[in-house]
């Protein structure tokens, strides 16, 4: 599986597809963008159709739309949630990272692609 939600990211979610006030078939999908303070912004919103060339995947109740482009750069990110007086929110876990940000929301992979080996 190329990603994976912890028990507590999964309730989350579960959550944020009921109170959506999309269609009824909801899911989540997952990318990677340009952007943020280390190259590459991770992507995380609630649809009910996936896009053409996504993955789909299924994690407890939760149905995830992985976009194909994207694959690479998520294989085996963990996604958790996490709450705390001074930051709550989702947390993505990437072994792909060789950098992350304080905000946890961007990466940077060593070469700036989905290789992971150092910029030069």
């Amino acid at each position: 599986m190329t990603v994976q939600l912890t028990e507590k990211a999964e309730f989350k979610l579960r959550g944020l597809l009921r109170s959506s006030n999309t269609e009824t078939n909801k899911a989540i999908r997952i990318s990677v963008k340009d952007g943020g303070c280390n190259g590459y912004e991770y992507g995380l919103e609630i649809t009910s159709k996936p896009q053409a060339d996504d993955l789909i995947t299924q994690q407890g109740n939760v149905t995830i739309y992985i976009d194909a482009k994207s694959a690479p750069l998520l294989t085996g990110v963990v996604i958790d949630f996490v709450e705390g007086v001074m930051d709550s929110g989702f947390k993505f876990t990437n072994p792909n990272a060789t950098d992350t940000c304080g905000c946890g929301k961007s990466f940077k992979t060593g070469d700036c692609s989905s290789n992971g080996v150092p910029c030069s």
